[in-house]
């Protein structure tokens, strides 16, 4: 299941899908553009996926493709032929991140209406892509990162902040060029909102610089975050820096938008799956948001019913979510919020026998690990105690890599290529 689930969302295939060629005619979607009317057609990119687009647009534009530049994370490169592939740091921009940026930006410059921009966006983007506002260095973005993602904030908030700190995102890449742009999105974020993904470098903005500082205060970092990030927040509230792109902007006139895929097309794909095994299978709803660990007991809580046959579902079961949780981080801990998922899950399952949860984050990096998820048992909270392992102290502590490692729970599957949220599957066989 979580292998169909993956094929289905992989962004060179959901391309291939989505764009044609046909003569002079490209066809992204139900837009169709006149090659024969532009002097280039060049590819820029950043996200996880992105480089799985990138071979895929090669193989439909071929020798039509003048060149272009897409940036991964560290481990997500793969073979290109005219688009240089960058790898860069993820989830905290480095400076090979911040080179690549400036190189976007001198490579989107010059471009003129006449120049057909293909943007390949997909979940990562935002730090990968870091172009600091003047006043704020990489260093102060880096620190700012670091406390939304320890404080717990969703991915809206998180690029909220962002996109008031920076010269590509909140629209900033479209209002960049002249080009003529068409965007191909593989969405991370559930409901597919264009000005979230990646920050939205093409997409129009509706938050301000006040609901930045918001945002900071929400979290209590407002203090913690660097002088230079709160002055400049600040100098853009009194409307002496300029806002994002806003909806309504003329900019946007030539500027199209296209989902290549999501996380319902990888549950629809999953559920497919489960049914052909002949399991009686649920997809819940609605997507599973928030604090990890609440999230994982209301979910696992599903089990106990079925299991003692007081649910309309029977044995044998599956019941399918997708979403995308936090984890508000105290302590040092090392882990992901599918492993704190898991973990938290194995409480509410304990005893059930032949009763399976697993979590797994579909990029196949949770969090700042080197696994995608974990799955546990009715047996794992028991099998815990027999070995010595604190699961519910590495809770506390958010250290659940190390815990699960011990318990041999980790799902790995290497860099996916793919980036559509979490997989969230509980079987009762």
């Amino acid at each position: 299941m979580i292998t169909a689930g993956l094929q289905a969302a992989d962004p060179y295939h959901t391309l291939l899908g989505t764009v044609l060629l046909e003569g002079h005619s490209l066809q992204v979607g139900r837009r169709v553009y006149d090659l024969a009317r532009f002097d280039r057609v060049i590819a820029i990119g950043a996200g996880k996926a992105s480089a799985r687009m990138a071979q895929a647009l090669e193989r439909i534009l071929g020798a039509r493709l003048e060149g272009g530049l897409v940036v991964v994370k560290t481990g997500y490169g793969v073979p290109t032929k005219r688009i240089t592939i960058v790898e860069a740091g993820h989830p905290i921009p480095d400076r090979a991140g911040l080179r690549a940026a400036e190189q976007v930006r001198m490579l989107i410059h010059g471009l003129t209406p006449r120049d057909l921009l293909l943007v390949l966006l997909s979940g990562g983007a935002s730090s990968l892509l870091p172009a600091p506002v003047p006043g704020v260095t990489l260093a102060h973005k880096q620190r700012t990162t670091q406390l939304l993602l320890r404080g717990g904030a969703t991915i809206q908030e998180m690029n909220v902040v962002r996109k008031h700190l920076s010269l590509l995102k909140g629209g900033g890449l479209a209002v960049s060029t002249k080009a003529t742009i068409s965007t191909l999105i593989l969405s991370d974020v559930i409901g597919d909102d264009i000005g979230t993904i990646g920050s939205g470098p093409t997409a129009p903005d509706p938050t301000t610089f006040a609901d930045a500082i918001g945002v900071l205060r929400q979290y209590r970092i407002w203090r913690a975050v660097p002088e230079a990030v709160r002055h400049h927040l600040r100098q853009g509230r009194k409307g002496a820096v300029p806002e994002t792109l806003k909806p309504g902007s003329r900019r946007l006139h030539r500027v199209q938008h296209e989902i290549i895929g999501n996380n319902s097309g990888m549950l629809g794909a999953v559920t497919r799956v489960a049914g052909e095994a002949g399991l009686r299978t649920v997809l819940f709803s609605p997507p599973l948001l928030g604090e990890a660990r609440k999230v994982a007991a209301q979910f696992a809580s599903l089990a106990k019913p079925i299991a003692r046959g007081k649910d309309v579902l029977q044995r044998p079961a599956c019941v399918i979510a997708g979403g995308e949780p936090t984890v508000t981080v105290t302590g040092r801990g090392k882990g992901g919020r599918a492993q704190e998922f898991a973990a938290a899950a194995a409480f509410n399952i304990d005893g059930l026998p032949n009763v399976w949860l697993a979590a797994v984050g579909t990029d196949g990096t949770d969090g700042p690990t080197d696994v995608a998820g974990a799955v546990v048992t009715g047996e794992t909270v028991a099998r815990a105690r027999k070995i010595g392992v604190n699961l519910r102290l590495a809770l506390q502590r958010h250290d659940t890599y190390s815990a699960l490692k011990a318990l041999r729970c980790h799902i790995r599957t290497g860099p996916t290529g793919t980036n559509v949220n979490d997989l969230y599957l509980l079987l009762l066989l």
